[in-house]
């Protein structure tokens, strides 16, 4: 080999070792700088967790210094309720769930007499044995043994009852344990002396004003007694005088002896009632009455004075409810002579209404019964109800006032009602009447099973004749209980139209509407023999009627619902309504003319007539007559003062709308003009005729109108016109 080709050689080594030494190099500087990286790293990991350990120092140091406060605070506020309970009057002690004693209150200790063994550790059964067989509790008839084995139940219970025990010294304690969350239990011995020691003390003062309260109404009750024996002689004997021949001035006087008398007895009743009530010398008998009847006495006794005040007295006795009951009848009168009595004397008009509704046991012994007294009176204020039952009170308390009266009436009541185990109750609506109900359970004494009783065979539909509406929607819904078809009638007039129609006629007797004495003649006259069942408030009115008259039976009202049923079948068994063809009445004819001079002269026209011929001086009478009257035909002026005839013509075909029969009515007028005619006809109107009336043309019309159904109105075939028919 060259020397050029070695030093080639060489030179190319050197070069590659200086380019391996310069890769070597680099090496080493990438190696120093992450190996500086890394330790920059470390560097700054070991300041971070220097820093974090710190703060771990100082949170612990607080936590430290907190966990100290607490501790003094609980510790403090353990002191404080210790402390607390130490100073309370009660004796207060914990026990775990063992029973072992916690701790105990200086009151809890000082109970046992400062026994050294009633302390922390001891259970809570030896601390009752200690008491009871050391004599500490007074246990009256109850062995140590005994009260002991009943302590140590109730312990064990999770809601032990209160225990009160008497000490030697005649203290009383409370007993009260109660668990808590756990198994712990915090026994309360609370001191109770001063409220058993107040509480005898009431006890005393009661059972003092109880016989003082006895003694007022003993001194009352005799006082009373012996009131009422001069009182009945006085009025005794000013009825007896009246009996006599007397002057009218004398009469005047002793009835005002005898009813002054009569009120001043009333009091006096009332008083002595009372008076034994507080005297609690009233006691309840038990035997079988009838409470319908009983009502019906009651109702019988204020007949008088409400048909003196115009008033209707009904009742409402549910026909699915029996009347025979086992209590005391002598206290169900006196309740309802109160309520009813105290209805009409605060009744103006209307009525006053015994309602009775009940529900019966399952078993079918005993039922509950409500029974209400209503008025149409003066009412109640709704700040007064609270009172209305209290001792002596009164709605009005002025000194000139309306009404008078005790104020016992409505106290007794609710006295007796509870007495009878029953509830009273009172509602009200001021100017419109009251509610006064109560409630009672007694026994039956009779067979539920055949409630209601039905009505005759021969009684299918009966027609209830009565201008006042309570009365005959009661009759209704009564006669319908009872399986019957009820029609009802205010107006006589419709009741002879419907009485060939029905197999009974029911009529509601009154002064000023249904007359059932007239109403039975006029049927006569028409020979039809529907019977008639009256019902009347005066009987005395109707005595011997039934043997020549329609009124086949008389009915006292209001009525029970035996009589009622007798009442029907006496009158049913009487009545031959759908055996005779009634003889036709005579067609009835009204005229609605004002002019006096047409009227003598329609009058003259149809004298001849077998008719009954009714006037009416205007449009308003010609309505109200065609509801009373009940006319076959009418004749109707057009021009009349205060409803012209058009007008009239137009109510009244508004009224025939619900009878499916149309009358014919004939238009009478001076008026004479073109299209008069049409216009008058629209109106409802079946003919025009104009003044002056002509026979023949009157003749006609009412020959057209007759149907055969009344008598024939022309009895004189000479009077009949050549184109009349029927």
């Amino acid at each position: 080999m060259s020397l050029a080709q070695k030093l080639a050689d060489e030179r190319r080594a050197r070069l590659a070792a200086e380019r391996l030494l310069e890769l070597k190099k680099r090496e080493l500087y990438a190696a120093n700088r992450k190996l500086g990286k890394h330790a920059a790293q470390l560097s700054n990991e070991i300041v971070e967790t220097r820093a974090e350990f710190q703060t771990v120092v100082k949170e612990n140091k607080k936590v430290r210094n907190e966990l100290e406060t607490a501790k003094e605070r609980a510790d403090k506020a353990e002191q404080r309720l210790w402390h607390s309970i130490a100073t309370i009057r009660d004796g207060f002690a914990f026990f775990d769930a063992k029973g072992k004693m916690i701790a105990a209150n200086p009151a809890y200790l000082a109970i046992f007499e400062g026994a050294d063994h009633i302390k922390p550790g001891i259970g809570y059964q030896e601390i009752m044995e200690f008491a009871a067989h050391e004599g500490l509790f007074v246990l009256e008839d109850t062995s140590p043994d005994d009260w002991c084995n009943m302590m140590e139940q109730r312990w064990h219970d999770d809601e032990p009852e209160p225990v009160i025990v008497r000490l030697w010294n005649e203290e009383f304690l409370k007993l009260i344990d109660q668990r808590d969350q756990g198994e712990d239990r915090a026994s309360l011995a609370m001191n109770i002396t001063e409220s058993v020691r107040k509480e005898a003390e009431l006890q005393r003062a009661r059972q003092e004003a109880n016989a003082a309260s006895q003694a007022k109404s003993a001194f009352l009750a005799n006082m009373s007694h012996e009131l009422r024996t001069p009182m009945n002689g006085v009025v005794g004997m000013a009825s007896l005088l009246m009996d006599t021949a007397l002057s009218e001035e004398q009469r005047l006087f002793a009835s005002t002896i005898k009813n002054s008398g009569e009120a001043l007895l009333s009091i006096i009743n009332d008083v002595l009632d009372y008076s034994k009530l507080g005297a609690e010398n009233v006691g309840l008998r038990t035997e079988p009455f009838d409470l319908e009847r009983c009502i019906h006495e009651v109702m019988t006794l204020h007949q008088v004075s409400a048909r003196e005040k115009g008033l209707e007295l009904l009742v409402d006795y549910d026909l699915f409810l029996p009347t025979k009951f086992i209590g005391d009848i002598g206290r169900m009168r006196q309740i309802l002579t109160h309520l009813v009595g105290n209805g009409i004397k605060f009744t103006h008009h209307g009525h006053v209404q015994v309602q009775v509704v009940g529900v019966i046991t399952n078993d079918g012994s005993e039922a509950v019964i409500h029974v209400t007294v209503q008025d149409t009176g003066i009412g109640i204020p709704k700040e007064k109800l609270d009172h209305i039952f209290g001792e002596f009170n009164q709605v009005d308390t002025s000194q000139n006032r309306e009404f008078e009266g005790t104020g016992l009436g409505l106290a007794l009541t609710k006295q007796l009602v509870g007495l009878m185990a029953g509830e009273i109750w009172v509602d009200s609506v001021e100017r419109e009447g009251t509610s006064f109900g109560f409630r009672l359970s007694m026994p039956i004494e009779e067979d539920c099973e055949q409630l209601p009783i039905p009505l005759p065979d021969s009684v299918q539909h009966v027609l209830v004749a009565s201008d006042v509406e309570v009365n005959s929607d009661l009759l209704q819904k009564q006669l319908e209980q009872m399986g019957a078809t009820v029609t009802i009638c205010t107006d006589q007039t419709q009741v002879l139209l419907l009485a060939p129609h029905v197999d009974l006629i029911l009529a509601d007797h009154t002064p000023t509407g249904i007359n059932a004495r007239e109403l039975g003649r006029e049927l006569q006259k028409m020979e039809i023999s529907t019977p008639i069942l009256a019902l009347t408030s005066d009987l005395k009115g109707f005595a011997g009627m039934e043997k020549d008259s329609l009124v086949k039976a008389i009915l006292q009202k209001p009525g029970s619902r035996a009589e009622l049923n007798l009442g029907i079948a006496k009158a049913a068994s009487a009545g031959t309504s759908r055996k005779h063809t009634p003889t036709k009445r005579r067609m009835r004819v009204l005229s609605a003319e004002d002019n006096k001079t047409n009227r003598l002269v329609l009058e003259k026209l149809l004298k001849s007539l077998n008719i009954d011929l009714e006037f009416a001086h205007d449009g308003v009478e010609a309505v109200e007559k065609f509801k009373s009257y009940a006319p076959d035909l009418i004749f109707m002026d057009i021009s009349m003062p205060r409803m012209d005839g058009t007008e009239a013509t137009r109510k009244i075909r508004e009224q025939e709308g619900s009878t499916n029969r149309r009358i014919p009515i004939v238009a009478l007028t001076a008026l004479a003009n073109d299209g008069d005619e049409a216009n008058i006809l629209s109106h409802g109107l079946d003919m025009y005729l104009t003044k002056p009336l002509r026979k023949k043309e009157i003749f006609k019309v009412i020959a057209e109108a007759y149907t055969g159904e009344t008598v024939d109105p022309f009895p004189d075939t000479d009077e009949l016109p050549l184109q009349a028919s029927g």
